[in-house]
């Protein structure tokens, strides 16, 4: 019933209030400035068949009815008051015209997230997995311009980000590599070599800590990693060799969970050959170019020649495009490089052109497009599920 003469059943009757009401009318809310036009006339119009007539009767759960109780019952311990906490809530939509509509409703309408708001908070629960021990990605392809470096330093950001810490990005190059030059600087210069050379004295009296790591790697605290650099002393003639690749790596996985490897492009080199066969992971990176994609190929075969098939198949393939507009050949090329590397690896993920990458700086995660930081959280789902 709505508005009657006096003397009927609802004359003089309070409005009551419902549930699902809006505060003001649903045409007078200010539509979210993150919402198109057209996502917007649907809550708009659902928010407008909730508004309920003047005598709509709340909803009203039936009460809860406690348990008798029982005769002598033994005092409950702490395990079942544990036991007896409800499981946790899913979090409604926050995306889109979903999280809009809870948004306008102040939460008195919520929805389950969409697809891709549901595929966003798996990826997340997949990189925080835990597991036992620590474990080491190897990133590869022995073509320079791969974008092994980058990969290493974002797969590393993304993974610190979501896991909370306790991830190191390793510049493995046998004489120098750039990983150093794309991190964020630190208040020192030293790289893998010092560290080399300091861990005698520094686990002369007791085992390596954390802490000890400090005046080594470059803590990038943007997102809750560190880096350790190759040599970048231009005359000296330090190389790592597989001897010291097997002995930082002993005393770095014993500190870290996850160790993310950025190699050189020479795999006969011994410590190259040293990361692979340390590696719980691979990831095969390359830009989606004839050569790079060729190079990464050839790698495969060699691989599996030597008797790594099962590091091949349950590789991570990263195709980053080259650009960010195709033609039809560079179309037909993005094609062929996904399915021969689909059928070789575990799975590929396609990572966009990112401009803000292109100069080679340090990576600065503000200015990351959203689909660059989208891309990368599957690319760490994907690798931490085959841990």
């Amino acid at each position: 019933m709505t508005t009657d003469p006096a003397g009927s059943p609802t004359a003089g009757r309070p409005a009551r209030s419902h549930p699902l009401a809006v505060p003001t009318d649903a045409t007078q809310v200010e539509r979210p400035v993150d919402l198109p036009a057209t996502d917007w006339d649907r809550v708009r119009r659902v928010v407008q068949q909730l508004q309920p007539a003047d005598d709509a009767t709340p909803f009203q759960p039936a009460p809860a009815v406690a348990p008798a109780p029982t005769p002598a019952q033994a005092p409950p311990t702490l395990e079942q008051l544990i036991a007896a906490r409800p499981a946790g809530r899913e979090l409604p939509a926050q995306w889109g015209w979903r999280g809009a509509l809870h948004r306008v409703t102040r939460g008195r309408v919520s929805l389950a997230p969409g697809a891709a708001e549901q595929a966003h908070r798996d990826d997340l629960a997949a990189i925080a997995r835990p597991f036992e021990g620590s474990r080491t990605v190897v990133v590869v392809n022995p073509k320079g311009g791969a974008h092994k470096t980058t990969a290493s330093l974002l797969l590393a950001a993304t993974l610190g980000q979501h896991r909370g810490g306790s991830v190191l990005a390793w510049d493995n190059n046998e004489t120098r590599g750039t990983l150093g030059w794309r991190a964020r600087p630190a208040d020192h210069s030293r790289t893998a070599v010092d560290l080399l050379h300091a861990l005698p004295q520094l686990t002369a009296q007791r085992p390596l800590r954390v802490g000890d790591l400090d005046e080594y790697v470059r803590h990038q605290a943007w997102a809750h990693f560190d880096v350790l650099a190759s040599d970048e002393d231009a005359a000296s003639a330090a190389l790592v060799d597989a001897a010291a690749f097997q002995r930082l790596h002993a005393a770095l996985a014993a500190q870290y969970r996850l160790v993310v490897v950025d190699t050189g492009n020479n795999m006969r080199a011994s410590n190259w050959q040293a990361a692979l066969a340390a590696a719980d992971q691979l990831v095969v990176v390359s830009t989606v170019r004839e050569d790079t994609a060729q190079s990464a190929a050839w790698l495969a075969d060699a691989l599996r020649a030597a008797g790594h098939e099962r590091l091949v198949a349950e590789a991570v393939t990263v195709l980053t495009a080259p650009a960010s507009g195709r033609d039809a050949a560079g179309s037909e090329l993005d094609a062929r490089i996904e399915s021969h590397f689909a059928r070789l690896t575990r799975t590929v993920v396609r990572v966009p052109h990112d401009r803000s990458l292109v100069a080679g700086g340090p990576v600065d995660p503000v200015v990351l497009s959203a689909s660059t930081r989208r891309a990368w959280e599957r690319v760490a789902a994907a690798v931490v599920c085959g841990l």
